[in-house]
This record gives C-alpha cells, sequence and structure tokens, in this order.
C-alpha cells in the first residue's frame, strides 16, 4: 500500500506540472470576420486538378448519416503513449454529398483574407506606402520643372513675324528713348540719388548681416532642439533598459524561486521514498521477528540451517544497504545536475551570486542534517535489532527443539514466499527509480530549454529595439540635413538678389556717367571756354579715368 500511494502521488504531481507547462490559448486579433463564399452556393472550380474539399457542420452530417441509415459506429485504432491511452477515428468519406469544394485559388483568396497584420508588419507597410508617395512627388515635380524649361527654350527660341520683329523694334527704341529721358528728368537729383542708393546698399548689406546672424540664430536653436530630442530620447532609451533590466531581474527570480522549489519537491519526494524505505524495513523486520519466534523454538536441531538462514538474511540486508547505496548516489547525482545547472546560471547572474551561495549553503547544511539524523535512527534501529536477535536468541535455545519436525516445511515454503516477494519488491523499486530519474531529467531539460528560449528572445528584442533607435537617428538626421540644406539655398537666393540688385546700379550709374560726358561733350562742341567745362566737369564729380562701357 505505501509504494501504491507513493506511485499516484508522483503521477498526480507530474500530471500537474505538465498541466501548468501546457501553452495557453493566445490571442490572435480582437475581432475576425468569416468569408461568406464558404457558406454559399457551391461554385463551379475554375481548375481541375487537386480541388480542396472542406466539411461542413458535423451534427448536419450525423443528421444525414441517420437518415440514410448509415449511423454506425466509426472504426478507431488505440494509441497508447508513455503518459496516456488515445483512441484514433478513422476518417472515412462523406456520404452526404453536402462537402463544399473550393479551388486553391478561393482557399488561397481566403486565407490571405484572415491574415492579421501585426504591428511590424503595419509600419512596415505604412513606411513603403509613404517612400512610393514621396517618389511620386519627387518624380511629378521633376517632371513639371523639366516641362516648364521646354516651354521657355520654346518662347525663346520662336521665330518672330515681320509685324513682331517691327512692334519688338520699336517697343525697344520707345523704352530707351523713356530710359534716356527719365535720367536727364533725375540729372539735377544725382547727388539725391547717389545718397538713396548708397543707402540702399548700405540696407542690402545690413539686412544680409542681420538675415546670417538670424540663420545662425535658427541653426543654433535647431541644434539645441535637436540635442534636447536626443537627451529626451537617451532618457527614454535608459528608463526602457531598466525596466527591461528589472523585469529581467524578477523573471530571474522567478526562475530562480522555481528551480528552488523543484529541489525542495524533490528533496520531499526522496524523503517520502525514505520513509517508505523505513516503513517496509520495519515491516520486514517486524515479519522477521515473528518468523524467528516460531524459528527459535526448533533451533536446537536445525542450527546449521538457521545458520544458514542467517548468512542469506545478512546477504539480503547487504544487498539492501548496497542498492540503499547506489539509490542515494543517483540522488546524490541528480542533485549535483541540479546545482550544477544553478552554478551556471549563477554564473551569468553575478549580483545573485552571493544569495544563491547562501541558499546552497543552507541547503547542504540541511541536507547533512537530516541524512546525519537518518544514519543515528538507522544506527539505533540496529542496536534496538541486534538486542532483540539476542533475547529471542536465548528464548530460542530453550524452545528450537519443539517445532522443529512441524515447522520445517512451514520454514522453507516461507523463506521461498520471501526470496520472491524480495526480488518483486526490488525490482518495482529499480523501476520506480528509474521512472523518477527520468521524469527529474525531463524537467531539468525543459527547464534549460525554457530558459534558453528566454534569451534568444530577450536577445532579438534588444536587436530590434536597437535597429529601431538606429533608423530614428538616421531619419532625425536626415531631417536636419533637409533643412540645412533648405536654409543654404534661401542665403544662396538671398546672395544672389543682392549680387543682381548691386549689378543694376552700378549699370544705372555708368549709364547716368554716359549721359553726363555726352552733355560734357555737347557743352565743349558750343565753343564754351575750357576752364568752363573743366569747372562743369568738377562740379558734375565726372571721373577722369573711366572708360565707357
Amino acid at each position: 500500500m505505501p509504494l501504491s500511494t507513493a506511485g499516484v502521488l508522483s503521477s498526480a504531481s507530474t500530471a500537474s506540472n505538465r498541466s501548468r507547462n501546457r501553452p495557453r490559448y493566445r490571442t490572435k486579433a480582437l475581432s475576425s470576420e468569416v468569408d461568406e463564399s464558404l457558406f454559399g452556393a457551391i461554385k463551379p472550380l475554375t481548375r481541375s486538378d487537386s480541388p480542396i474539399v472542406l466539411l461542413r457542420d458535423k451534427h448536419a452530417i450525423q443528421k444525414t448519416l441517420t437518415a440514410l441509415g448509415l449511423d454506425h459506429k466509426p472504426e478507431t485504432i488505440q494509441l497508447i503513449t508513455r503518459d496516456m491511452v488515445r483512441e484514433l477515428i478513422i476518417p472515412t468519406k462523406d456520404p452526404s454529398g453536402q462537402s463544399l469544394i473550393m479551388s486553391p485559388e478561393e482557399f488561397e483568396r481566403i486565407k490571405w483574407a484572415s491574415h492579421v497584420l501585426t504591428k511590424e508588419e503595419l509600419e512596415a507597410r505604412e513606411q513603403a506606402f509613404k517612400k512610393e508617395k514621396e517618389a511620386i512627388v519627387d518624380t511629378v515635380t521633376t517632371r513639371k520643372k523639366i516641362m516648364k524649361q521646354k516651354e521657355m527654350v520654346w518662347r525663346n527660341n520662336r521665330k518672330l513675324s515681320d509685324l513682331e520683329e517691327v512692334a519688338k523694334e520699336r517697343a525697344q527704341n520707345l523704352l530707351q528713348r523713356a530710359n534716356q529721358l527719365r535720367m536727364e528728368q533725375e540729372e539735377e537729383l544725382k547727388d539725391m540719388k547717389k545718397i538713396i542708393l548708397n543707402a540702399k546698399c548700405h540696407a542690402i548689406r545690413d539686412a544680409q548681416i542681420l538675415e546670417k546672424q538670424l540663420i545662425q540664430k535658427e541653426l543654433d536653436a535647431e541644434e539645441k532642439r535637436l540635442d534636447q530630442m536626443m537627451e529626451v530620447e537617451r532618457q527614454k532609451s535608459v528608463q526602457r533598459q531598466e525596466e527591461l533590466d528589472r523585469k529581467r531581474r524578477e523573471e530571474r527570480i522567478r526562475g530562480r524561486r522555481h528551480i528552488v522549489e523543484q529541489m525542495e519537491k524533490n528533496q520531499e519526494e526522496r524523503s517520502l521514498l525514505a520513509e517508505q524505505r523505513e516503513q517496509e524495513k520495519e515491516q520486514m523486520l517486524e515479519y522477521m521477528e515473528k518468523l524467528q519466534e516460531e524459528d527459535l523454538r526448533d533451533l536446537e536441531q536445525r542450527h546449521q540451517q538457521k545458520l544458514k538462514m542467517q548468512a542469506e538474511i545478512k546477504r539480503i540486508n547487504d544487498e539492501n544497504q548496497r542498492q540503499k547505496a547506489e539509490l542515494l548516489a543517483q540522488e546524490k547525482l541528480a542533485d549535483q545536475m541540479v546545482m550544477e545547472f544553478t552554478k551556471k546560471k549563477m554564473a551569468r547572474e553575478a549580483e545573485f551570486e552571493a544569495e544563491q551561495e547562501r541558499i546552497r549553503r543552507e541547503k547542504e547544511k540541511e541536507i547533512a542534517r537530516l541524512r546525519a539524523m537518518q544514519e543515528k535512527a538507522q544506527d539505533y534501529q540496529a542496536e534496538q535489532d541486534a538486542l532483540r536477535a539476542k533475547r529471542n536468541q536465548e528464548v530460542a535455545d530453550r524452545e528450537w527443539r519443539r517445532k522443529e519436525k512441524e515447522n520445517a516445511q512451514k520454514k522453507m515454503e516461507t523463506e521461498a514466499k520471501l526470496r520472491k516477494s524480495r526480488l518483486e519488491q526490488v525490482a518495482f523499486k529499480e523501476h520506480t527509480l528509474a521512472v523518477q530519474v527520468q521524469r527529474d531529467r525531463d524537467e531539468f531539460e525543459r527547464i534549460l530549454r525554457a530558459q534558453r528560449e528566454q534569451i534568444e528572445k530577450e536577445r532579438l528584442e534588444e536587436e530590434k529595439k536597437a535597429t529601431g533607435r538606429l533608423q530614428h537617428a538616421n531619419e532625425l538626421r536626415r531631417q536636419v540635413r533637409e533643412n540645412q540644406q533648405k536654409q543654404v539655398q534661401a542665403r544662396i537666393a538671398t546672395f544672389d538678389e543682392g549680387r543682381r540688385l548691386k549689378e543694376e546700379a552700378q549699370k544705372r550709374r555708368e549709364r547716368i556717367e554716359d549721359i553726363k560726358r555726352k552733355k560734357l561733350e555737347e557743352l565743349r562742341a558750343t565753343g564754351l571756354p575750357e576752364k568752363y567745362c573743366i569747372e562743369a566737369e568738377r562740379k558734375a564729380n565726372i571721373p577722369v579715368n573711366t572708360s565707357v562701357n
């Protein structure tokens, strides 16, 4: 009975562990849709090869089979595994004719429509759509620029008619005459115009300097903003990393706690087995005492046979001690395997090494204390057995002559039964021990595999986050480069505008100087004395070495 109870407890604990370790159902999507073509009319096949058959509701098929009189028990096969026995139904053809047949293209369409996109796939699709849209916009912009350039070239290079040529020439002459009249009207205000022009030049220069300063301030502000953004992102990354480290520490603590609980559970199971062995030993000793009480009455005539029996009992006890030593060695080996796994785990987690070492030492002390108590109890039991055997021997020496003939046959039969029972118990214990060792090994491999999968998962998540941070930083750099390019283009446009204004002012001054020289030549042509011409030239402030373009 104790052995059977231990087997039931062990199997129950193993089944509960298996039920806890089974993966739970994971939700794929919060909502789902069903393609109506699965329930509509049967569509004709687009292809004749390899159709896909989907069975309808099993209750409808059952009703059809009942109506046709084909409702019979299906054929089954029995599949026996290590932990359970199952009966598998052999599939048969559907005789109802209500199966839904669809083509592979329709099945692939339904399967593709039922696919739920993950967050990463949605982000990748949005990024691809955004890039495609930007490429289309760039292409359209480039095409517009090319069309405008072609239109301008066409307008500049097209041939004009005679009337258009005359009109164009007349317009140019009128424009030149108007410019000359305007210059002649502004002759008296040439100094003011020079001052105004000089002020405009200074204003343009000051505006350019101010714009440079503003651009520099904007660049500095943008740099500060980017620095702040990078700092905020860095702090967020640090916080995320701290949160991830905290979760990892909690997961490691839970893993260690689970291992410690598993070790304690194994220790409890071993204690139960040891207790069962002690109970069996006590029962065996009680049984032996009864046999000795019966056999001691006839020990005088069967002394030699009794010595043989004692030798056999001693051999059995030695065998028990040897098996017990082997069992303890196997248990110690299992403990060493568990401790080796724990040490490897502790090597990767240096911050918890001292705590784990303390727990291990306390566990070893507790085991040593329990073993010492067990050995002490065994020694005490051996002394009691020796004392009891001595007393029984004294009684047997007085009583052994009376029961020799009556109990000789009974003793032989009992010895045979005892040997057979002992062999069966030894075989059962070996089988139980092998099953327990296999279960411990499977549990150890499962825990090790789970830890490796968790480490690999954390590594992949870290690589993914690092890639995301790198992409975000590259996107920020690209935006900064684009802003800098836009600012440089704006500055270049401003500088070109200033250069153009300066060239126009220079041409205007040259035209005014040309008009001054022409007027001075006309004045000389009138025959005015040279000294007046020189004075007029001095007042007009005409440069002597200025060349006419």
